[in-house]
């Protein structure tokens, strides 16, 4: 089979950065922290009292107050990115066939916020199971895809990937699938997700898995410093717009770059802990650039999956040098997780958004706070420290790895 070309073409974001995909990648070549004291509920008793926000959002802007409250936080934000994405790409059903236009969407988690309210009103009366109605359709993780379609009509395949962290890294790789094999021509992907809860901290808390920087929560997230203590975490959305591109330039759409490949593994090992190896690292990264027929050299920047935990950070990089060899120290490397925290589920998205637009500005996003280079990392390696740095970008990659040992990788390339 001769597979099709597959470009970007529009592009939405609601992060603790920004309400815009504009305002969130402006945010992040600034090196701004979004993280803070948790509003969302009181946090006084936990031992990590901060995260990465969305900040001023109104869900009202989009939906009317009766169909917001069917939904949770989760497809707000899903709503808000795609409405914003849609626009971007300029789709609409005079130059779009919309039953060859798919839906594939990541959340790791989904309606969390919804499931902890139910349960808990549940618990506080006299056992009488009283739920709210639309207790299940809000909670489940794949109410984002159906409703994005629902909202503008979207009739091709509509599906949701669930893999942990790497969720919506496999949602933009299955959309990418479909268009190059011609079974969609247009297709909305990416991820959300609303975790900033009891829950969701408490959990995360409970697997020692997050920073307790309480006093400096901007400095909290610090990937690859030698003082970092876990991650932070993060909520939100970013939503991406692929088309076939005989099929954008048909149209006289503005093409942000190319997605040349995607690259998939499992670790075979942990729930939790990476391969001590970082086998499945290095399986996913050879698998990408073999999917993309690159050679390791071709790669530019890295946006790596680094979370800002002791044991992840350095396994990574490792895998990395060891499939780049030399040219790991030629290339830039960073993590934007410095700065969004970590979405989870919406994590792969936003930092393929960063990446897509690292491709098409030319400028690769810091990885903020790192002070002093973990001892175990070699500093041949170009971090991206602090601030952002110009380079000529042909070719980025963006890492995803989750609980379960899901790792997937997509790879992003600069139009001719």
């Amino acid at each position: 089979m001769q597979f099709k070309r597959v470009v970007v073409t529009g592009l939405g974001a609601l992060t603790p950065l920004g309400n815009s995909a504009q305002d969130h990648w402006n945010a992040l070549i600034s090196g701004k922290s979004g993280a803070g004291p948790i509003t969302r509920f009181d946090a006084s008793k936990f031992r990590t009292r901060f995260a990465c926000e969305v900040k001023d959002f109104d869900p009202g802007k989009y939906l009317d107050r009766k169909e917001a409250r069917k939904m949770d936080p989760f497809v707000h934000y899903a709503i808000a990115t795609t409405d914003e994405a849609v626009a971007d790409a300029g789709l609409n059903k005079e130059t779009v066939d919309f039953n060859r236009v798919g839906v594939i969407w990541g959340s790791g988690i989904g309606g969390l916020l919804t499931f902890q309210e139910e349960v808990l009103n549940f618990g506080s009366g006299d056992g009488t199971p009283r739920f709210n109605p639309f207790f299940i359709p809000k909670m489940i993780v794949d109410s984002s895809a159906g409703l994005i379609s629902m909202r503008h009509g979207f009739r091709g395949p509509n599906y949701c990937t669930v893999s942990a962290c790497a969720s919506s890294n496999n949602a933009i790789i299955d959309a990418f699938t479909y268009l190059r094999t011609g079974r969609m021509e247009v297709c909305i992907t990416g991820g959300s997700e609303a975790a900033v809860t009891i829950a969701g901290v408490g959990g995360f808390n409970a697997l020692k898995a997050m920073s307790e920087r309480n006093e400096e929560p901007e400095k909290a997230s610090r990937p690859y410093d030698k003082n970092r203590d876990g991650f932070v975490l993060g909520e939100g959305s970013a939503a991406i717009v692929l088309e076939e591109y005989e099929h954008a330039v048909k149209r006289g759409a503005h093409i942000y770059c190319e997605v040349v490949g995607g690259g998939m593994s499992s670790d075979a090992h942990h729930i939790t802990a990476p391969h001590p190896e970082g086998l499945g690292f290095l399986l996913m990264l050879k698998d990408a650039l073999r999917d993309a027929n690159l050679e390791p050299e071709a790669i530019d920047y890295i946006n790596t999956h680094g979370t800002s935990t002791p044991l992840g950070d350095p396994l990574e990089l490792n895998a990395i040098h060891e499939v780049f060899g030399d040219h790991a120290f030629a290339m830039n490397i960073s993590s934007t997780k410095s700065m969004h925290g970590h979405l989870l589920g919406a994590a792969g998205a936003v930092e393929a958004a960063a990446c897509i637009m690292a491709v098409d500005q030319q400028i690769v996003p810091p990885t903020i706070n790192l002070d002093e280079l973990d001892e175990s990392i070699d500093p041949r390696f170009n971090l991206t420290p602090n601030h952002a740095q110009k380079r000529t970008i042909r070719y980025a990659m963006s890492n995803g790895f989750g609980f379960g040992g899901h790792n997937a990788a997509v790879i992003f390339k600069k139009m001719d």
